[in-house]
């Protein structure tokens, strides 16, 4: 179908029927969107606010042609985590260690930048040969392994609510028909929610006291607070330990805009540009960080939706960004959710989890990994047993000196170091929007 057409089709709508296709991407956004901070002690208004912001900026960067939402980043998970626990151990509150890794992601969101300008500057092909499949795979991989003992730890506190929860989000995915197919996540939540309500799980007497318009954001939960307290060695520990993990989000990334182009039936590596919207997605991190939001991310389950309704107009995507915004200055709305019972996000974190390493195992098969080569399978093997080895064995992160890395970064750096140095006559291959191998 041409482009042109699908946009005039979508004109043809007419506006009560974009709202409704807006809201519905919206949907299928929320879930996933919102149980970041949830997980990680991050705000859920200031979540929803700066993925609205974010979309909204990425749309202007790639010159408003590319139909992608960006939501929350699952990949940064094991960072937060990690610099939190540092932090705690150094004496300083949740809030303001969480604000230190905040300063770690918003440098990791400048690496976009970065990459975006070798890409314009070198091409595509030449900068995506030191980070090949063997390993960003065994980096996603680790990823979901890394996280899931804080999703059985969840579990743990009411293992009935955490099995209705995943049963719901199974059977939804896999059974579900239409609009249900596409929001699996939010039904888990949903469904798990009530049923805790139902049992007395839930105490709501919070929610009375939240007011039902009010401003998100507050300085104490921005990168400010890092640089009045001004721990030097904390701040270069976040850095260290955070930045590398952008390396995985961007090949996610480019697979994602492979993802889109396939989808709409236009090439949008080339027009605007990878290089473009690279940097609305490091833009839209960066700025999300700065004022205590998640990383952003474009969003899978976006383009389900785009498949689904073969409605390809970008102002529908802009249309649940808007509403997203609007969700954001609803303190009582973010008050709901923040009392959602662990064990609920524990079983949907469960599934989340195993679908990140599920999409890294994918990465390997999908690319024709050779794992019957002694350089391939020493490159993956040290990135799985650094990041899962240091999570488990060594309190999540080493010390070298004053500076603190994460199993994550350690094994993100190793991998990467190796596969640039050990000798290979393998080829790296790259798919194009239309399925096409490009060597």
């Amino acid at each position: 179908m041409d482009q042109q057409n699908v946009i005039y089709d979508a004109r043809e709508l007419g506006t009560p029927r974009m709202m409704i296709l807006g809201v519905q991407h919206l949907f299928a956004m929320f879930g996933a969107t919102v149980l970041v901070p949830l997980l990680t002690g991050l705000d859920v208004s200031v979540t929803l606010l700066f993925a609205g912001i974010g979309t909204l900026l990425f749309h202007f960067i790639s010159k408003w042609n590319v139909p992608a939402f960006l939501g929350s980043s699952f990949a940064f998970l094991g960072g937060y985590a990690s610099v939190k626990e540092m932090g705690v151990t150094q004496g300083l509150s949740e809030t303001l260690a969480l604000d230190y890794a905040c300063l770690g992601v918003a440098c990791a969101g400048l690496l976009y930048f970065v990459m975006a300008g070798l890409i314009k500057s070198f091409g595509l092909q030449k900068i995506l040969h030191f980070f090949p499949p063997v390993v960003t795979g065994p980096i996603v991989i680790a990823i979901g392994l890394v996280l899931s003992g804080s999703a059985i730890a969840n579990c743990q506190t009411n293992w009935l609510l955490a099995i209705i929860a995943i049963v719901t989000v199974i059977t939804s995915s896999v059974w579900g028909k239409g609009i249900i197919k596409i929001i699996p996540v939010l039904l888990g939540v949903m469904v798990s929610y009530i049923i805790a309500a139902c049992m007395g799980e839930v105490d709501f007497s919070p929610l009375g006291e939240a007011a039902w318009i009010g401003f998100p954001i507050a300085k104490e939960h921005t990168i400010l607070a890092v640089f009045e307290d001004a721990n030097t060695t904390l701040m270069l520990s976040s850095i260290l330990a955070i930045m590398p993990i952008a390396f995985a989000t961007i090949m996610e990334h480019i697979g994602d805009m492979f993802a889109i182009s396939s989808t709409v039936g236009k090439d949008f590596l080339n027009e605007p540009g990878l290089h473009r919207t690279l940097s609305g997605d490091g833009f839209a991190t960066a700025l999300a960080s700065v004022f205590g939001a998640p990383a952003n991310t474009t969003y899978g389950e976006n383009t389900g939706v785009l498949n689904l309704t073969k409605v390809f107009d970008p102002r529908v995507i802009r249309i649940a960004a808007c509403l997203a915004i609007i969700l954001a200055f609803c303190p009582k709305f973010a008050c709901l959710v923040q009392l959602m019972p662990a064990a609920t996000i524990g079983g949907v974190s469960l599934i989340l989890y195993g679908m990140i390493s599920a999409v890294g195992v994918r990465n390997l098969v999908e690319e024709k990994v050779d794992l019957k080569s002694s350089r391939n399978v020493f490159v993956a093997a040290l990135i799985l047993v650094l990041a899962i080895g240091v999570k488990y064995g060594a309190n999540d992160n080493i010390a070298i000196g004053p500076i603190h890395l994460s199993g994550l970064a350690i094994a993100a750096l190793v991998g990467i170091f190796l596969n640039a140095i050990m000798p290979t006559k393998l080829g790296m291959k790259v798919k194009s929007f239309k399925g096409k191998e490009k060597s």
